[in-house]
């Protein structure tokens, strides 16, 4: 049997979100239908929002949702009704890079999750007056007070977690987090820079001052953020419209370069000042995602003393063990997420668009 919900629908490319009553279809074997109760507020949504990806439209986006299991499909086994859940990407689950613990690297990533909006069967989740709608997106479409999800996207948290307090996981935190954990690894005294001190930024920054790291540079061009940075573990900040970056960056790291640099920009200007900037067998990890097409120039015999430019999704993560690690972190304290948050009614969702495009809020949170 199909649910009515109330969703935020994005008519056109460009189009502000609208609530409306939509109808999810019923949980296939491998889905849940879940009852959102926070979901955070994306880049990557905004930039489907507006028409600069090939989702189709209309449709309902939202990839960073936290609830609780309403029904599960037949085949599901690892969450049951009442489970508290954090929503987070899809994959296959049988291909080479699923199978070897990176499902964010899948062979259908895209399709699946960006901007296929169907089930990888080509059928529906998501319809209004009988007409589909594009959905499942990242498995889950989240902005909506219900949402019917794929299994492979639902990761069972800790009960005494407020949801409120991780939906952020799914997404931005465990991408600036992996970008750290994952592909950097500091090593004890190494230098490490974050590019943008926005959600995925901070994100790095914490995850940086959880390390053997001893400098910790975060660069931003927002006098506030780069405040919080200093608070959440920053040993130094740069704001590049004051000074120099690559001057600073040299003066910091002690004229060796940096250990590792997290580039959250998608400024392929800065993505090259970054390269330039990194020590030898230092590793520059781009996560800023800009325009489709987009190519930067590098100096390639800058490139021979060993560095690395290495491209990320997601943290990298294997999300049924990295979610609720963060989530355990969060809970005592270690991971202070609640200082990038905002909370916003799910009806003042454009508002809250209207906030993180001016740079008031670091990381909204819509709230049922």
């Amino acid at each position: 049997m199909s649910t009515t919900t109330r969703a935020a629908v994005v008519e056109s490319g460009g189009a502000p979100f609208t609530l409306a009553a939509v109808e999810l279809a019923e949980p296939g074997p491998h889905e849940a239908l879940v009852r959102i109760v926070a979901t955070g507020l994306c880049h990557t949504d905004l930039g489907v929002a507006s028409g600069g990806l090939p989702f189709p439209l209309p449709g309902v986006l939202g990839h960073e949702g936290a609830g609780v299991v309403e029904e599960v499909g037949a085949a599901v086994t690892g969450v049951a009704p009442g489970d508290h859940v954090v929503l987070s990407f899809t994959s296959c689950g049988d291909c080479r890079n699923c199978r070897g613990g990176h499902p964010a690297y899948c062979a259908t990533w895209l399709p699946l999750n960006l901007i296929g909006g169907r089930r990888a069967d080509g059928s529906s989740t998501l319809s209004r007056d009988g007409e589909p709608l594009g959905g499942h997106f990242f498995g889950q479409s989240s902005f909506a007070e219900r949402a019917l999800v794929d299994e492979r996207s639902l990761v069972k948290v800790d009960p005494d977690v407020p949801l409120e307090s991780i939906a952020p996981l799914g997404c931005g935190v465990q991408t600036g987090v992996g970008a750290v954990w994952n592909v950097l690894k500091p090593r004890l005294g190494d230098a490490i820079v974050v590019l943008g001190a926005g959600a995925v930024g901070l994100s790095a920054v914490m995850a940086a001052a959880l390390t053997p790291a001893t400098t910790i540079i975060a660069v931003d061009r927002i006098a506030e953020r780069l405040e919080l940075a200093r608070e959440l573990g920053a040993t130094h900040t740069v704001n590049p419209t004051e000074e120099s970056l690559p001057e600073v960056l040299h003066r910091l790291t002690g004229n060796g370069g940096a250990d590792g640099i997290v580039e959250t920009t998608g400024n392929v200007g800065v993505l090259r000042q970054g390269a330039d900037a990194l020590a030898a067998r230092g590793t520059l990890v781009v996560v800023g995602a800009p325009p489709f097409g987009s190519e930067v120039a590098l100096d390639v015999n800058g490139l021979l003393p060993g560095k690395r430019i290495v491209g990320l999704t997601l943290g990298d993560g294997e999300t049924q063990s990295f979610i609720p690690a963060l989530v355990g972190l969060v809970k005592a304290g270690r991971l202070p997420l609640h200082r990038l948050i905002t909370p916003y009614p799910f009806a003042d969702i454009d508002q809250a668009v209207r906030d993180m495009g001016a740079g008031k809020a670091i990381k909204p949170v819509l709230t049922f």
